[in-house]
This record gives C-alpha cells, structure tokens and sequence, in this order.
C-alpha cells in the first residue's frame, strides 16, 4: 500500500492496503537528469505523457515485479533475495505513488481516472508463497551481514503476515476482501469530504469581515425596493451576500474573525455536520477493520497496527494519553475560564457560555490584544517567494546545501504553477529533487501534504537513486495583490512539510524500504515537529523574513509578540490533540459487546477530556481525515511534539543554524529513515532521557515538552520522566 505524509489539518497518510510492498512506501525508480531537456512524462516519467500512460506503467510494473519473482524463485543468497525484494517494492510503488500524486493535484480528469484506475490494479503481491518463502528464509539463514539488511527481512516478513499470507486460504481470503474494502471506503470517506463541504448564505455582506471575503464567493438576491422613477411602484433589486464554503480553512478563519455570533453560529453547525454520507461509510470501515484484526488474531485494529510502531500496545498509548491529559486538565481549564470571562465582558452577562464557535474568535482577540498584533503586519514579512528563500537559507546554513530552483522537461509537470527544486552538495552532488505545488485551485487536494514520487535506494556501490518528493499546499492569492504573503501559521505548516521532504531528501539507506519517512507510524512527525521550530527562531528569520514592499527586516518584538500569542493557550490545544487521539484510539480500539454509535463515543470522550461544548447534530468525526489514514496512530502528532521538544532544547536551541546542529541531524537521524530502530536513533542524537519504557513499550519523555508550554510543576514533573 501507499502512504503520503501531510500537515495538520487535515492530515493524510493512507495507510495499509496493499501488502506488503506498499506499506509506508512511497517513493520510485527512474534516474533523474535536471538537464534534461527532451519531451517526458509526469514527474519524468516517460510512460505520463498521456493518461493511457498508466496502462503501460502498470503492465511494465507487472511485467518486471513477474521477472523478480520468478528470480526470486530459483532461491538465490540472502543478500540477492531481499535486493529484488526491495526492487519489486520499488516498482510497484512508481506507479502507485505516482497515481496517488496524480490523484490528488492533477488538473485533468482524464489523467485522474486513469490514475484511480492505475492505483487500483497492482495488489497482487501479498498472496505469493514463493516471496513469503523466499523472506523467511533469508530472515532465518544468519548470512544477512548488515542491520539494515536484517530489519529488512524482519519487516518484509512481518508485512506479508499482516496481509494474512500464512492464513489458510478462506481467511486469506477474506482478508484481502476486507483490505480491498477498507481502501474503497477510504477513498470514499475523502471524495465526500471533497464533494459535500457544506455551505452557509450569508446576506448582507457587511456581516463578513473584509479581511477574509477573498475567501468567499459574492452572491445575490433579489430584493423588492421603491422605484426612483415611479414613486409608489416596486421593482427589484441585488443585495449582495457571501456564500461560505465551509472546508476546514475557510471556516476556521471565519470562526476566527467575525465578529456576528450567528455567522460563526451557522457556519460551525454546518461545517461539523458534513458529509452527511460519512456517517455510514465510517462505521462501515471500523467494523471492517475489527473484523481484519480478529481474523488476525489481534483483539482489536489497534493492537493489529501498532506491531511496528514504538508504543508497541494500545494499552500503552491510551495510558499515555491518559497521564498527559491530567497534566494539562488544571491549565484547560484556567485558559477556558479566561476565555468565557473575556466573552461575558464583550457581550454582557446575558452570554452565559462559551459556545464552541466563540473560542477561535476570542483567543484571536486576547492574542491580537495582549501583543498588538495585525494580521495583515504580520503576513507582510512573510512573502511567498521570501520564505522560499528561507527554506534555501536552512538547506544552506545546516547542511552545506544549495536549494535551488531547475528546469523541468516538457510533460513534466501537472501544472504552470508548479516548480521543481534540487538540492545539491557541493562535494556530493544532487541529493534529490523536491517538487513545489503552491497555491489553491479547484479540484485539488484540499489540504497541505508531502507525496512520495521515488524513494532513494543504493542500486550498486557506485550508483544510488536519488529521491524525488512533492509538497502540495493551498496557499491563496489575494485578490488585491500579486503577491501571496502568508500567515505566521502558514509558515510554520511550510516548514513542517519542508522537515518531512528533507527526511526522505537526505536519507541514505540502503532499501527504498527504509527511505526517508518510512519510519514507524509514531516517529515519522518527528523531524517535521522540530523543522516547525526555526519557523520561531528570531535568529533564523531575521535573516530572510522581510517587508515585501519596503526590504525592512521582521523587528525581533514583533516575533517575540508571535510566539507569545502562540503559547497563550497553550494547555487548550494540547487537550484538544489529546481529545482526537483518544477519539482515534476508542473507535480502533476493542469493541464493546454492545455497540455503542460514534457519536455516542466522541460525546462522551469530549465531555471527560476537553472543555468544548459537544452540540447535539455535530460529528467532527465524519470529516476527520486522519481517524481513517492515521487510523490508531492519530497520538504519533503528541509523540512528534515530545520528541521535536527535547531534541531542539538539548541540540539545536543554542546555535539552530550551526553547521555542527545540520551535521548531527542528517548524520544520526535523518540519513537512516527506518533503516534503525527510531528509539535508538533518538537517543543515539541527543541521549538518554528523551524516551521512556513503559510497560513493554515506548513513550516520550514529555519534561521540555510540558516546560516549553509552561506546563511543567512540581506535581508534575515527576511523572513526566
């Protein structure tokens, strides 16, 4: 199966279907050349130049992934076995990973049918007994010389067993029919979140704050008023509206800046109770995935998945979930009661509660209150094309690397929007290549996410292929101005997908298996979590953040301001992250004897772990992308944060931008993907006391964590190490 990392909100990465090649792999097989300059296909691949492409692509994937296997067959050494292994993996994910991207961003339908079509057709690998076979003999053989090549074999096999193969042929069976239907269902959950966004009319349009009616669509009614020309007769006439598209951005920031409650009102009821259809497709999923892990032997989804990960059981992830939601609960509720106070002073006591459409709006006005913050000011420092040369200024600053822009061949690209990027070591050459896929438009992905489009792999000892990678953002365009500025928030979600390319841009395993963010599901947000932090650092974005119009450099106050805003309600989100991952973990969890619906669920858990109002007719879990592509492992987001927390205070908070920092980054961490067990990879970097063993698992340490948000006290901080 295939996986793609995102940002935030919403988060994607599509989890196990197809077994056991594509499980967390998303990367592929073609040499680059970036002089290239002959006609080729999407992503430079030569079979894309047309949507019938995809055929070929498939067929020659098939053909090649058939030659392997019947090599496979002969039985070669240990080493040769888990090689073509691997080069089987690398096939067939240059087509999956590439309909995938194509999917997601492609403008043409034509090319987005035959991609679905494409991503569909290979899945026939996880019930060959000759691979199986083949795997546990080299895992069991003892002539695997290198850890790399061993942990290969180990989660090769594992990966097969996952996808049923040592089951006997009924049960097999069916879990490929369950696999096959929790894929269908997926794809499902995602298009009706995409096709039914939900939509309030909002007349007149003075009662949409300007600063976001960009956003919105303008529309009209009829309406009957008095005739100039003829006194006592009517004719009608246009009031002007706006229609609010209520996605997650549009309507996080109408709920963050308008001030008419009733508009906050409607557009929050409407935008937690779309797509209606999901409510079926959901439960549907969660059935089907407790039917896989008992047919598994497993008792419930969540422990099936977590086999792998460093948590290892669910019992440990919920316990953590458990302790850090008492850490934070006191703080919550202090920020919530501050919240309800400001609320009650601005309205009168007539307004009793804080409803859960008040707290974005009034955070945003203590926030802007207590540090004097302008959006508008703030975005001015942060010009598009002035944080990409930020992102160049990192690349350059740590690892000694340009990040430059190159050309692309005809064919290549999807869209005129769309750049492609190289970095390059003055000393090693090209590490790899990063495409950038900018702004909104109709039809894409509606989220921010990091693609796979190849996977980097050693293919000879003189010879290595160079990963190619793609983030994909909606930034807007204002309507009044040609330049895209961005939002403190949307920076640092640059910077958060930008740690996820570097992690596959600058890892150097051995097996595109391991190749950068094919890590454990609890570690892959690691390195994305801690890039966020130089998105803070006064030091660093004094050195490309300036006014787009006037070149003055961001003024350090003004940064300060920003990061106190952010920490302001700090113990809030946390609990709120909490909230999802334990959502996340009852829904995969075991099953009660009597079913319980899952909306009964989310209520429940909401009222016992966050201080938000549940209303009766939302369901935030039907449009929640990550409860199915993250499904149990949502808490890796909390794990990120830890684990981000103490390696920037104990390695990079000093001097970020030291060559000595990028050294230690690239060299104990982000060269080895999931080539090592991330545990010892993190301690490895900064030393003991970032993780914890609990109960035959692993959890962070959450001391810097706690201590960055000012949450750590004496009555904590014991049960923090």
């Amino acid at each position: 199966m295939w996986s793609f990392i995102k940002n935030r909100q919403p988060n994607i990465h599509m989890k196990r279907l197809f077994e056991p090649f594509l499980s967390y792999r998303h990367f592929r097989t073609r040499a680059v050349d970036r002089q290239n300059t002959s006609s080729t296909g999407l992503y430079g691949f030569d079979h894309l130049k047309s949507p019938k492409g995809f055929q070929r692509f498939v067929d020659e994937a098939i053909e090649r992934s058939s030659e392997l296997i019947d090599y496979i067959s002969g039985m070669p050494s240990s080493v040769e076995i888990i090689r073509a292994m691997d080069e089987i993996s690398d096939t067939v994910c240059s087509v999956v990973d590439s309909a995938e991207l194509c999917r997601q961003t492609h403008p043409a339908r034509g090319f987005v049918e035959e991609a679905n079509k494409a991503s569909m057709k290979i899945n026939f690998l996880n019930t060959n007994h000759t691979l199986y076979n083949a795997v546990k003999k080299a895992e069991q053989d003892g002539h695997l010389l290198t850890e790399e090549a061993r942990r290969a074999a180990l989660h090769l096999r594992i990966d097969f067993e996952k996808g049923g193969i040592h089951l006997p042929s009924g049960k097999l069976d069916r879990v490929n029919q369950l696999n096959m239907d929790a894929h269908k269902l997926c794809r499902e959950y995602g298009e009706n979140i995409i096709n039914d966004p939900g939509y309030v009319d909002i007349f007149p349009a003075s009662r949409i704050p300007r600063q976001i009616q960009h956003l919105l669509k303008p529309i009209y009614r009829l309406t009957s008023g008095v005739s100039k020309e003829s006194l006592g007769s009517y004719e009608d006439e246009q009031e002007e509206g706006f229609r609010i598209m209520t996605e997650p951005r549009t309507l996080f920031s109408v709920l963050q800046l308008t001030p008419d409650e009733q508009v906050r009102k409607m557009a929050y009821l409407k935008g937690n109770s779309v797509p209606h259809a999901n409510h079926e497709v959901l439960d549907k999923l969660i059935n089907s995935r407790h039917e896989l892990a008992q047919i598994m032997g497993c008792k419930s989804y969540a422990e099936f998945v977590m086999q792998l990960n460093m948590a290892s059981s669910p019992e440990v992830v919920v316990s953590f979930l458990l302790e850090m939601s008492n850490m934070v609960k006191e703080k919550a509720d202090e920020e919530f009661n501050t919240i309800r106070n400001l609320k009650r002073d601005v309205c009168g006591q007539r307004c009793v509660d804080l409803e859960p459409w008040d707290e974005a709006y009034y955070t945003t006005m203590m926030k802007s209150s207590a540090y004097s913050l302008d959006s508008a000011v703030v975005a001015s420092y942060f010009s598009l094309p002035q944080c990409i040369e930020g992102l160049k200024l990192l690349v350059k600053s740590l690892f000694g690397a340009r990040f430059d822009s190159v050309p692309m061949a005809p064919g290549e690209s999807w869209h005129p929007d769309v750049l492609k990027m190289c970095i390059h070591h003055p000393e090693e050459g090209d590490l790899g290549f990063l495409y950038l896929d900018l702004f909104s438009r109709k039809g894409k992905y509606p989220g921010c996410a990091t693609f796979a489009i190849k996977g980097g792999r050693k293919i000879s000892e003189t010879e290595y292929q160079l990963p190619v990678m793609a983030l994909v953002f909606n930034f807007s365009r204002s309507h009044d101005s040609s330049i895209v500025r961005l939002n403190h928030g949307e920076l640092e979600t640059l910077f958060h997908e930008f740690g996820h390319a570097l992690h596959a841009l600058l890892s150097r395993t051995d097996y595109q298996h391991f190749a950068g963010t094919r890590v454990a599901l609890d570690f892959a947000e690691t390195p994305s979590n801690l890039f966020e932090y130089y998105a803070r650092d006064y030091r660093f974005l004094k050195k490309f953040a300036r006014h787009y119009s006037t070149g003055e450099v961001i003024p350090e106050k003004l940064v300060k301001s920003l990061n106190g805003a952010r920490d302001m309600f700090a113990a809030t989100e946390l609990q709120r992250q909490i909230f999802y991952s334990l959502v996340d973990q009852t829904l995969f969890g075991e099953q009660l004897s009597v079913p319980r619906d899952t909306n009964s669920i989310v209520a429940h858990l909401k009222r016992q772990h966050s201080n938000e109002k549940h209303v009766e007719g939302t369901h935030m879990h039907i449009r929640f992308s990550h409860f199915l592509t993250y499904g149990a492992g949502y808490y890796s987001y909390l794990y990120a944060k830890c684990f981000a927390a103490t390696i920037w205070k104990k390695l990079c908070q000093e001097d970020p931008l030291s060559p000595t920092t990028g050294t230690l980054l690239r060299t104990k961490l982000l060269q080895y993907g999931g080539a090592k067990e991330p545990a010892d990879l993190l301690t490895d970097l900064v030393g003991d006391g970032i993780v914890r063993y609990h109960n035959g698992g692993i959890v962070p340490d959450v001391t810097s964590c706690l201590e960055e948000m000012k949450l750590l006290d004496d009555k904590n901080r014991h049960i923090g190490k």
